[in-house]
């Protein structure tokens, strides 16, 4: 049997999130996000969140409409700064937000091992940069590496295509980006679907999420937006 709930509304999916969590939120710029679950979260009102995602939000909506809200303490990201990204830089110009850069495919693999349940690995991305600052440092085979740690999440909001009853997940696309990590790296997973099938009408080659990583289902109206220059 599976545990995944389908709900009838975003505001149900996000109830009970805590303040303080830690959330990883799905997302390659928009592509992904998990609009209407973020909307449901600002108006559930958790505060001083630490959010996991690729970007630092962008234009006013989104993400970044969360961090206007001034919900979030911290941001574990790989790209915080773009033409769109006004909220966050002022935010944290002003000192009001903290910041954790990670590498993109670091970011990637220590919410991966996090689901896996490795303790942590050895990389050799940052080598030599700033970010390497604290972190263990250690030779293998003549090339330098740093131990990186797993990014746990207590709640994933991501956006897939298509759900079946069971929970299984089909994405769309570049809209799939991080969704399957976060799914398997969060202790609860919410996901907002454009369609809710039966069990047995998604072609199983196609599901990149198994429905055990899976807890909260809600299905939503597509939202798409486009967000073009800078304040």
């Amino acid at each position: 049997m599976s545990r995944a709930e389908i709900l009838r509304s975003a505001d149900e999916a996000v109830a009970g999130i805590e303040d303080g969590s830690t959330v990883l939120v799905g997302g390659f710029g928009l592509a992904g996000m998990p609009f209407d679950l973020i909307d449901a979260l600002i108006r559930q009102g958790a505060k001083d969140l630490t959010i996991v995602s690729n970007n630092a939000g962008n234009g006013d909506v989104g993400l970044a409409a969360l961090l206007a809200a001034g919900r979030v303490r911290k941001v574990l990201c790989s790209f915080p700064r773009q033409v769109d990204s006004w909220v966050f830089d002022d935010l944290y110009r002003a000192g009001k937000v903290e910041l954790e850069v990670v590498p993109q495919g670091n970011l990637a693999e220590r919410m991966r091992a996090a689901g896996a349940g490795i303790g942590a690995f050895y990389c050799p991305t940052a080598v030599g940069t700033p970010l390497a600052e604290g972190k263990e440092e250690r030779e293998i085979d003549g090339r330098k590496y740093l131990l990186e740690y797993p990014i746990k999440g207590d709640y994933a909001l991501i956006s897939a295509h298509r759900a079946d009853t069971m929970g299984n997940l089909v994405y769309r696309k570049t809209a799939r980006n991080f969704g399957p990590v976060m799914a398997t790296a969060a202790t609860t997973t919410v996901v907002q679907v454009d369609q809710v099938v039966e069990a047995g009408q998604l072609d199983p080659e196609a599901v990149a999420t198994p429905s055990i990583y899976v807890d909260r289902i809600v299905q939503v109206e597509a939202r798409h937006y486009t967000v073009q220059g800078a304040r």
